[in-house]
């Protein structure tokens, strides 16, 4: 077992939560906090939710759930190697898409753009919503009341969200923070000027790193491009040809998934050697270390980094830009916007008990309402209710 790193999380100095709770032990409070994302209503819903492939078009392809859970696993053995807090780097892997609309990315574009005029939507801050405010569960508090460092790994795991003058930088530069993010961060300090811990860090490179090795599993189960196109791509190219190197003649199911095995293998051993050069390089000692170093720890080197590059190019322009895909992500969005228009033009349409705080005239609070409802959707279900308000077919068949 590795030894634990100096600048790991310890669950012993936690900063605590919100609304002070006594501990349960045996359980650490970064393993109390995995439990209650994983219980929560909103974890269960990723099952039914889109990664790329709409649920109707087959069983095999990776949904919302799946996908987190294959990061929280890559995120874990990063966190092994480096001696990290694997229950709190877990705990924000299966949190990190909790926000995410159905219909994956194209649902939440689409959302956007309807609430441009309401402050937009981002499915990270979503997230942040959902585990301080939208999981109405326990007695005492809204949400799932996590620790201080779960909750700020969700809010900023890419990253510082402004300078050292309070400043709005990084992702949200040009739009500004969302609301969820200021509204909290007034009551509750993340310390948004900072980078996030290392298990944040590690957490949100294991979502790329899972996302490059299944998508080229999808990619080429759906046939949208042929493992033949891999041979000139970095790092996938490399694995194939180490592949067909050992087993000239392996069936194509095995050589996919020995393929996208080594791609896993090979990333991480990457950001495992890179953070660990650059931890003993600037001599970090401890958590906050991580936190002040003015750039992130857990990285890939820079010649993994172009691969990584190089890769999620080719899968957007073989993928996410596919013609078939592309398709059906239209026809998604207008799914979402039909159920925007439908619930913000007749209050009564929505379910009994998603205004049991009325709006009272406030344009703001009620479409961000009808936003939590639509966003908490699954695909299905959202189909479903196109179906029940419009008397149409499921757009997908």
């Amino acid at each position: 077992m590795t030894e634990r790193a100096p600048y790991a999380s310890d669950p012993d100095e936690s900063r605590g939560r919100f609304t002070p709770e006594p501990e349960s032990p045996p359980r650490t409070p970064f393993q109390r906090d995995r439990d209650r994302i994983i219980h929560s209503a909103a974890f269960r819903r990723l099952k039914h939710k889109t990664q790329v492939f709409v649920f109707h078009e087959g069983d095999h392809y990776r949904t919302r759930l799946t996908h987190t859970l294959e990061v929280a696993q890559v995120a874990r053995s990063i966190a092994s190697a480096l001696g990290l807090d694997q229950e709190l780097t877990e705990a924000l892997s299966l949190a990190h898409d909790l926000g995410h609309t159905p219909f994956g990315h194209a649902g939440e574009r689409e959302l956007d753009a309807l609430m441009a005029s309401f402050g937009g939507f981002d499915h990270n801050a979503q997230a942040l919503r959902i585990v301080t405010r939208l999981e109405c569960r326990y007695a005492a508090f809204d949400g799932l009341n996590l620790t201080w460092e779960t909750l700020e790994g969700v809010a900023k795991h890419n990253g510082p969200l402004v300078d050292g003058d309070g400043k709005v930088s990084g992702r949200y530069l040009e739009r500004g923070l969302p609301a969820a993010i200021t509204e909290f961060a007034a009551a509750y300090d993340l310390s948004l000027d900072t980078f996030a811990s290392a298990e944040a860090q590690a957490a949100a490179i294991a979502d790329d790193i899972a996302y490059n090795a299944h998508d080229i599993d999808d990619g080429l189960r759906a046939g949208l491009f042929d493992i033949i196109d891999l041979g000139d791509v970095p790092l996938a190219g490399e694995a194939l040809s180490d592949v067909v190197k050992n087993w000239p003649n392996l069936e194509r199911t095995r050589l996919i998934h020995e393929t996208v095995r080594r791609v896993i293998s090979w990333m991480i051993a990457d950001v495992v050697e890179q953070t660990q050069k650059t931890a003993s390089r600037r001599k970090l000692t401890s958590a906050e270390d991580v936190r002040c170093l003015g750039a992130p720890l857990v990285v890939f080197s820079p010649q993994m980094a172009e691969k990584n590059r190089v890769l999620q190019s080719f899968l957007a322009r073989k993928m996410y830009r596919h013609a078939r895909v592309a398709e059906i992500m239209s026809r998604a969005q207008r799914v979402v916007r039909d159920l925007f228009e439908a619930y913000t033009g007749d209050p009564g349409l929505l379910p009994v008990g998603w205004l049991d705080q009325p709006a009272n005239g406030d344009d703001v609070k009620f479409a961000r309402q009808v936003c939590d409802f639509i966003a908490g959707m699954t695909d299905r279900y959202a189909l479903d209710q196109h179906k029940r308000l419009f008397d149409l077919d499921p757009l997908f068949r």
